[in-house]
């Protein structure tokens, strides 16, 4: 029996994979620790794994509180800075409980302690990337801005591109505190650790299949891709009387969510109701934070604070939503068409890839008003080949069992 530490950052998109990760290793007869933000200790405990406070409930609010997040430039430095303050606390609570000989790190891209304390320990680990906009190539490059293809531009401008943002933009929110750890560890300096660093040595794994986003003859030799991992608390949380109501009392609604950190999701949800009003469809509104909804959504839209997106979209005409990865991934084994709004981090890269499997369309934020929203969804409810492009990948996910696989990819590390 080996022990697994896991060290998920961000909200549910991020956390979910990790914990399905987690549960399935347990059920191999492994112990699992998981290392996060307080909001996901319940969700933790309850399937009997053990959970090491990272951020408390009031530093993880205060993040999702701030009017940068979701910001396209300033969301990623926000992130950044926070992380670097917590670098130390981060590295001291794996120190606290890994086990010589015992314990596998299984680390999130943005989980830097994990990284750190795999060098100077030489403990076996392996870093998962949850969106393929983590990985940078000569050839084909992630969307910064959604729809835009920097690909065909000459190799020595997407280089220079990515060292100036490697320049001004990321190293130096993070490099300062982690370069004075790794001194005090007595390791060598580290720069660009977005271009290489951030990738564990021994093991990648992508959870995404390539269809998804081909591999790159450039991204990383360890690197494996195994699939959508699609948890989601489905065993948890059942349909209530209200919402079973609701879906089976009219024509498919259309679903809208800005993702469960998205505290400023007025306007999103405001486009929503008048666009649904115009197309003459139901909707149903999922956010835990309601101050954000219209006063008064009528009798043909309904609010939920959270529902089990395998059991719901299915049910759904369409889902309408942020372009978070794993929003996009249960959209895509739902068979459901889909219109994003990305914001921010891999959201960007994300609803280009869904536009270029043929299942979805998006709009920039600035775009994203009633008339737009309206226009978009009538021509993605009324394409038969939009239909048929979503059958066809619903069906490819089902193909892959990618917990199982991230799973005996991890034991392969057991020392």
């Amino acid at each position: 029996m080996a022990h697994f530490l896991l060290t998920p950052v961000g909200s549910s998109g991020d956390v979910h994979p990790f914990i399905g990760i987690g549960r399935t290793l347990r059920a191999r007869g492994h112990d699992v620790t998981i290392v996060t933000a307080e909001p996901f200790r319940v969700l933790i405990e309850r399937d009997g794994l053990r959970f090491v406070q990272l951020h408390s409930q009031a530093e993880f609010d205060e993040i999702t509180r701030h009017p940068d997040l979701w910001h396209a430039r300033k969301g990623l430095t926000l992130i950044l800075r926070k992380l670097a303050s917590a670098l130390r606390d981060h590295y001291a609570l794996i120190s606290s409980v890994y086990e010589p000989g015992r314990t596998v790190l299984v680390a999130h891209a943005l989980a830097f302690a994990a990284r750190v304390f795999e060098d100077a320990h030489h403990a076996p680990a392996a870093t998962i990337h949850l969106a393929p906009s983590i990985f940078r190539s000569d050839g084909q490059q992630p969307a910064s801005i959604p729809g835009v293809d920097l690909s065909p531009l000459p190799v020595w401008i997407k280089r220079s591109a990515m060292w100036l943002v490697d320049r001004v933009l990321l190293d130096p929110q993070i490099v300062p505190a982690l370069n004075q750890l790794r001194r005090d560890l007595d390791l060598p300096p580290v720069s660009r650790v977005f271009k290489a660093w951030l990738h564990s040595p021994q093991r990648v794994i992508g959870l995404f299949p390539g269809w998804f986003a081909a591999v790159q003859a450039d991204w990383p030799s360890q690197l494996r891709l195994t699939g959508f991992p699609l948890y989601d608390e489905s065993d948890a949380h059942a349909i209530d009387p209200g919402l079973e109501s609701f879906l089976s009392g009219g024509s498919p609604p259309i679903l809208f969510t800005p993702g469960t950190a998205n505290r400023a999701a007025t306007p999103f949800f405001a486009a929503a109701l008048d666009a649904t009003r115009r197309l003459k469809r139901r909707a149903l509104f999922v956010t835990r934070h309601p101050e954000q909804l219209p006063k008064d959504l009528g009798d043909r839209a309904r609010h939920e604070a959270y529902v089990p997106f395998s059991r719901v979209f299915p049910r759904c005409a369409a889902v309408v939503h942020h372009g978070g990865i794993g929003t996009c991934a249960q959209a895509l084994a739902a068979g459901v068409p889909q219109l994003t709004m990305p914001l921010a981090f891999d959201q960007p890269d994300n609803a280009t890839r869904v536009s270029r499997l043929g299942v979805g369309r998006w709009l920039r934020p600035k775009e994203f008003h009633a008339e737009r929203v309206t226009s978009q969804l009538a021509a993605l409810l009324d394409d038969e080949r939009i239909a048929g492009r979503c059958r066809h990948w619903a069906a490819e996910i089902g193909r892959q069992d990618a917990v199982a696989e991230t799973c005996s990819l991890l034991e392969d590390l057991i020392p």
